[in-house]
């Protein structure tokens, strides 16, 4: 079974840019255009939801290597929100893409063995259902660090298992999150590099590290936070960092240069906002031209970190 970051560093290559387009559908942010095409049909709010994501991968698939789907934006819908969720991953798996689901998850062992499986574990179908109609599980998921080696294990022997990855969170790309991440500790750390040092440490297992020599266990590092990443880099040289903040939240090219290692691998890219509503500042959101700027942003992000990773 392949490794996780090993086919993910392939679809890099691909796509010649390490980036990846997160999905966060909000309805009150969709465009006008859309939203009057689904009430017209009948359709509801988590219809409109869906029809907006398929619109987003399609304009995105031919650009990046991967997308991040935010389950809190599908879960808020109940049952329904779920199930559309896990639709969306199967449609996005089968255009090529790498799918890492940013569901945050984190417990004690027993419990989070439990999480593992319901995040990473692709769906029952029922046997008449068709291939190119299938539900799907994320190839990766973000969790919480918070529970240390009890918490993380479970994720990562079920991804070894399964050719699948895992992002602990280690330092965040929120304002807030300083008031923890950033405490020191009594040995001149801080709170985030110690969590590095742990997650490298659970990481270097034999079972979780693939021919690129990254393990399957990598690292949320915010790419609003620059000067940390240069210290988590260090601790964590064999961790992929997915890296959150760029664009919207004002992480630039340069600020996420320092997640990489020297060699121009090691980190995915993360951007949100200024991908999926990009028609906002284009001024196309009551248009139908709305999925041309979200193609154009994504194209443009590419560009950008292509640049500093020598692409």
């Amino acid at each position: 079974m392949a490794h996780f970051v090993d086919t993910l560093l392939d679809r890099i290559e691909d796509k010649g840019a390490p980036v990846c387009v997160g999905i966060d559908p909000v309805l009150e942010r969709m465009p006008k255009s859309l939203l009057d095409d689904v009430r017209g049909d009948g359709g509801e709010a988590l219809d409109a939801v869906a029809d907006f994501v398929l619109v987003v991968l399609d304009a995105v698939a031919d650009h990046v290597p991967a997308v991040k789907f935010q389950s809190a934006c599908f879960e808020r819908y109940g049952a329904e929100g779920v199930a559309i969720y896990e639709q969306l991953i199967g449609e996005a798996r089968r255009a090529g893409l790498v799918v890492i689901g940013d569901v945050k998850r984190g417990d004690i062992g027993s419990t989070a063995a439990h999480y593992a499986h319901a995040t990473m574990i692709d769906p029952p179908c029922e046997d008449d259902v068709d291939d190119d109609e299938r539900s799907a599980a994320a190839d990766a998921v973000t969790v919480n660090s918070y529970f240390g080696l009890d918490g993380l294990s479970p994720f990562c022997d079920l991804a070894a298992a399964e050719g699948k990855g895992v992002f602990a969170l280690v330092r965040t790309s929120n304002p807030g999150g300083d008031a923890i991440q950033s405490l020191p500790l009594a040995d001149g750390r801080t709170v985030a590099e110690a969590v590095g040092a742990l997650v490298a440490e659970i990481g270097s297992d034999s079972r979780y590290v693939g021919q690129s020599g990254y393990s399957l266990l990598g690292a949320v590092v915010g790419a609003t936070k620059p000067g940390d990443a240069t210290r988590l880099r260090a601790i964590m040289p064999r961790q992929l960092f997915l890296v959150p903040g760029f664009g919207a939240q004002g992480g630039s090219a340069d600020d996420v240069r320092a997640c990489f290692n020297a060699d121009g691998a090691g980190a995915l890219i993360t951007a949100s906002r200024s991908i999926t509503y990009a028609y906002e500042a284009a001024g196309t959101g009551d248009s139908h031209d709305w999925p041309a700027a979200i193609e154009a942003a994504a194209i443009d992000m590419k560009r950008q970190v292509a640049a500093i990773v020598g692409g």
